[in-house]
């Protein structure tokens, strides 16, 4: 077995210590930071969060691999610091008002930070107010929704009508997701992507970023 297979594999196991340990000897041995966090890190937690969603694993489990994950990220840190590695931009998530249930969006938080965004997340609960001053005050590029009831669903459509009153629509994207949201109807409220899992939304946040940078040069 291969040392990212090795570290993929404790990771999953939530082993904190050998995930560590293998992520320094893989540096050691001349396996680049990049490469770590995309193959064994970001790859175990996309795995841990599909066994989550198809209800092989609870959340005891998530958590502990998430812990795996910072311990192994604790390692990279300096190394991506010291390669000066871009900033990609700054993200606000959090699930919407009315709805408690957070672990699908702490998941795509995880994936965010590991993907080299700077997340700023408001928890469950957040009234869509509470969104539109976030990304004023943070400057930030991306709201990302999450809602696990259709009943707090609506609530999207209200935080992407504030930011069309707000003015904001084209400086900040928004994107959403959790289990009873489609694409339809992400199309439906106006929202600028859906996605279906953290490794999709971190793809999706890239491009987004990318489309503001693009225009814009920056954070708005």
């Amino acid at each position: 077995m291969g040392r990212l297979a090795e570290i993929l594999n404790h990771l999953q196991q939530g082993n904190s210590e050998m995930v560590s340990n293998l992520t320094r000897k893989a540096i050691e041995e001349g396996i680049s930071p990049k490469e770590v966090l995309d193959r064994a890190l970001i790859e175990g937690m996309n795995i841990v969060g599909k066994k989550y969603g198809d209800h092989e694993i609870f959340l005891p489990e998530v958590l502990l691999a998430a812990k795996a994950m910072y311990a192994g990220m604790d390692v990279l840190k300096p190394l991506f610091l010291k390669e000066e590695v871009p900033h990609r931009g700054r993200i606000v998530i959090g699930t919407v008002q009315g709805d408690l249930h957070d672990i699908g969006k702490n998941l795509v938080g995880i994936m965010l930070k590991g993907a080299g965004f700077e997340v700023i997340d408001l928890g469950n609960d957040v009234p869509p107010e509470m969104f539109i001053e976030a990304v004023k005050r943070e400057k930030a590029m991306v709201i990302g929704m999450s809602a696990l009831l259709t009943t707090t669903m609506p609530v999207m459509g209200k935080v992407v009508e504030l930011l069309r009153q707000e003015g904001l629509q084209d400086r900040v994207k928004t994107i959403i997701g959790g289990a009873p949201v489609s694409k339809e109807f992400a199309q439906e409220i106006g929202a600028d992507a859906y996605s279906y899992d953290s490794a999709n939304a971190v793809k999706s946040v890239k491009e987004l970023v990318d489309e503001v940078k693009e225009r814009y040069g920056g954070n708005p």
